[in-house]
């Protein structure tokens, strides 16, 4: 099952003009005018939610409802069109000028090369803006600023990554499937080494050894925030990474790939779904996808030493609203009806993916207390790190990324050096506007 839809690579401008020549655009009545005029025109509006069939149920809902009260102010929805990925399309219409006003499924990593090409609207350009988010999102929502200060995303759903285990593949290795030993790195490693000695299992972890820049949101990344106290990759423009805590992780993963405890080898499918390996980290999404297959349970990603409260990675998906848009003050207050309290109880029931909202647990407690399996991710999602918002997003992932299979997977080059070159080219990368 895909976790998300993400660019890979930024295309050229005239590769993203071709491709979005045939987007569909926001339109919608309005004729132009000044930025001013546009936040507060009111008329039809279109926009983009993902493929996820489960968001389409929501997606077609929520326009229902919109549209029903509002027949002068209708949404035209649709998903986003097909394409390498999500985030090319919209770059793509973005360049041609034909955006949708909104899209229900922005990555945080794009954003700040949406930005750059002056795709997007600040959401605290409206009158209420930045209250609205504070007001739903508390101090979360800080991660979520661009360089200059303003919101250009609504920060929206987040899919908290935990560590889910196989209780049959435990239970066979002789481990305590109720109570497994996770709770430290060095635990992690010791029942790793249990399971596939037993014979359990092939792969104690199957984390993606790709080179695509997005994967290390599923091994180090998790890992990382746990073990930092919840530090992003950069801070204050400055990589963070190449640290203690840092290497503690990556010291981890090498001992795993070293002992042959998780494979080398990309794997074609769900390996934890189709147990091929006895752990996995996963977000909320998970419960759904491994129902009547895998026996799972899911504990906190583990730090180096023992914590009641670490954090994790968000794999969030965030609202934005772009300057192709007409009818703005339409699409500011579609935003805030889609992220209301009651569509976001509509979406956490429709999806399992935890709305961006304080006090999340319990805003919802009677959901969650029909559906106790979702209360866990509810309270990670408070505890949450997000991708850097910075210059050359991408670009910063990649090379990190580059730098960790070379080290930590493949053993060509040393932790330090590894670290402690790719840092000074990220900063150099995350300073440039």
């Amino acid at each position: 099952m895909k976790r998300f839809s993400i660019a890979t690579r930024v295309l050229s401008v005239a590769a993203l003009t071709i491709m979005g020549a045939g987007l569909a655009g926001c339109g919608g009545g309005a004729s132009g005018g000044t930025a001013d005029s546009a936040t507060t025109a009111k008329g039809p509006i279109k926009i983009w939610y993902s493929n996820n069939e489960f968001e389409v149920k929501w997606g077609k809902a929520m326009v229902e409802s919109w549209n029903s009260a509002h027949p002068d102010q209708k949404i035209d929805a649709q998903q986003i069109p097909a394409g390498k990925s999500s985030e090319e399309v919209i770059g793509a219409a973005i360049t041609a000028g034909n955006a949708p006003c909104l899209v229900f499924n922005t990555a945080p990593v794009a954003v700040p090369q949406f930005q750059k090409q002056g795709g997007l609207v600040a959401l605290d350009s409206f009158p209420d803006g930045d209250q609205y988010i504070k007001d739903r999102t508390g101090d979360l929502a800080d991660q979520y600023k661009s360089g200059d200060g303003k919101m250009y995303q609504l920060p929206w759903k987040s899919n908290p990554v935990v560590l889910f285990y196989n209780k049959d593949l435990f239970t066979k290795a002789g481990l305590d499937a109720e109570h497994p030993k996770l709770g430290t790195q060095a635990e992690f490693l010791d029942t790793a080494r249990t399971l596939v000695k037993s014979g359990a299992a092939a792969n104690a972890i199957w984390p993606s050894p790709a080179s695509d820049f997005f994967q290390s949101w599923f091994d180090f990344y998790p890992f990382y925030a746990a073990n930092s106290g919840g530090a992003p990759l950069i801070k204050d423009g400055k990589a963070t990474f190449d640290s203690e805590q840092g290497k503690q992780v990556a010291n981890m993963f090498e001992t795993l790939y070293k002992e042959n405890l998780a494979s080398k080898e990309v794997y074609q499918g769900d390996s934890f779904a189709e147990g091929k390996a006895a752990m996995s980290l996963a977000g909320p999404w998970a419960i759904a996808a491994y129902k009547d297959k895998v026996n799972w349970g899911a504990v906190p990603v583990p730090a180096a030493q023992a914590q009641s409260e670490g954090s994790t990675f968000s794999d969030a998906k965030n609202v934005a609203m772009y300057s192709a848009c007409q009818n703005q003050g339409t699409a500011w207050e579609v935003m805030k009806f889609a992220t209301s309290k009651e569509q976001d109880g509509k979406l956490l029931a429709d999806t399992g993916q935890m709305p961006m909202r304080k006090d999340l647990p319990a805003t919802y407690s009677d959901y969650f207390a029909k559906n106790p399996l979702y209360k866990q991710f509810a309270e990670q999602a408070s505890h949450t790190v997000e991708v850097p918002n910075v210059s050359n997003s991408v670009e910063v992932w990649q090379t990190f990324r580059t730098a960790y299979a070379k080290s930590v997977i493949f053993g060509n080059e040393s932790i330090d050096a590894a670290f402690k070159g790719s840092a000074e080219k990220i900063n150099q990368l995350a300073a440039q506007k």
